[in-house]
């Protein structure tokens, strides 16, 4: 049986013996066990490469590697003290297991404040943990770390494609690297896509409709409609909650039990629009044209457009029996000739609205404004029981 000294790459200190047995790659193993590093290749104190266990011999010294080339000890134990790797202006860091070789000026002079000028400005002061080699252990990420190295070379942010800039950013910030961290927040801001708020058209919203069963709901909730043509289409039961369709056409289009609720919807065009049970709470039509549209569903289904804004919107004609209209607000709106039978008015601003020729039967008026309001030509009598408070 063979024993050989074994040692790490470079140093003559801290050595095991240990028995040679079976192959190289069994001595790798007892190797690294040993020596606590994942050993790769073995060489001789000459600087050999020992690719086959027969060329070893008993009592032999060897040196064991992890990859890297041989250094040869006595070389390394003979620098004189000024060139030694604890006393001189050079350093190797071992960040996240790849090695960098900087000089102390380097991590000091340019950010003085940040941790990596004070880990390295006094020797000795922080403890820096060293590996086998020599290199200062420092537990971060090696690819987010180069970039900030770099920088503090020649002051310039140059990040190598496939780096995430916010990793940069964070380890930036980790090592208190200021000046950096704003390069790296406008080059972020830079690298994002612009924000696409423009409005989706017809045909990209046909699309989009065809693709969608009849009976399920499409979620269009808070879009950008603005000045689109949405004319005769069928929209039944689509979620419009909050979207932006002032300016739109909408006229003639379906919008049966369509979910409008503080939607925009100023100065659109919804002339002879089918709105049967439509949700229309707190929306905003100030300016629209509803002329002829039909609100009234035979299944007894009403309309809801409870708090919504309605100034000077154009209603006249439309079908409106038992519609909710509480507390909205329809100053100078134009309401003539239509059928509000039953309708909730209640808190109603009607403020100059112009309801002749309307059908108010059982509609209830209490609490509404009214100042200024045309009541003419009324196909039924206004009792004094639907306006008192």
């Amino acid at each position: 049986m063979r024993r050989v000294t074994l040692f790490l790459n470079g140093s003559p200190k801290n050595g095991k013996v240990v028995a040679v047995y079976g192959t190289l790659s069994d001595l790798l193993s007892v190797a690294s066990n040993k020596l606590g590093i994942k050993a790769t290749s073995v060489y001789n104190g000459k600087g050999g490469l020992i690719d086959d266990i027969a060329l070893i011999r008993d009592d032999d010294v060897l040196f064991v590697c992890e990859g890297e080339p041989f250094i040869d000890p006595q070389t390394d134990s003979k620098l004189p003290e000024g060139l030694s790797g604890s006393h001189t202006d050079w350093l190797t860091l071992n960040v996240g297991g790849r090695y960098f070789t900087t000089t102390r000026s380097t991590l000091v002079n340019k950010e003085p404040d940040s941790m990596l000028a004070h880990m390295f400005k006094d020797k000795g002061v922080w403890g820096n943990k060293q590996d086998h080699r020599g290199a200062f252990l420092i537990d971060r990420s090696p690819e987010y770390f180069e970039p900030i190295l770099n920088y503090l070379r020649h002051g310039q942010l140059i990040v190598n494609d496939g780096i995430n800039l916010l990793g940069v950013l964070e380890e930036a910030r980790f090592f208190g690297i200021d000046s950096l961290i704003e390069h790296l927040e406008v080059a972020i801001k830079n690298s994002q896509p612009p924000e696409d708020h423009s409005p989706i058209s017809r045909k990209e919203f046909v699309r989009f409709l065809l693709a969608t069963p009849t009976k399920s709901e499409l979620r269009c909730q808070g879009l950008n409609f603005s000045g689109a043509d949405l004319s005769r289409l069928d929209l039944r039961y689509i979620n419009f909650k909050m979207a932006n369709l002032s300016r739109c056409n909408l006229a003639h289009a379906n919008l049966c039990c369509a979910n409008l609720e503080r939607a925009d919807l100023s100065g659109s065009v919804l002339d002879c629009a089918n709105l049967q049970g439509v949700k229309m709470l707190c929306s905003n039509a100030e300016g629209a044209s509803l002329k002829l549209c039909n609100f009234e569903d035979p299944s007894g289904l009403k309309a809801n457009l409870e708090g919504a804004n309605l100034k000077g919107v154009d209603m006249e004609g439309s079908q409106m029996t038992g519609i909710n209209l509480r507390v909205a607000t329809l100053k100078n709106a134009k309401l003539k000739n239509c059928n509000l039978r039953g309708a909730t008015l209640a808190g109603t601003d009607l403020e100059n609205c112009d309801l002749s020729g309307c059908d108010l039967q059982e509609a209830n008026l209490r609490g509404s404004n009214v100042k200024g309001a045309i009541f003419e030509e009324m196909l039924t009598p206004l009792h004094m029981s639907q306006s008192v408070r």
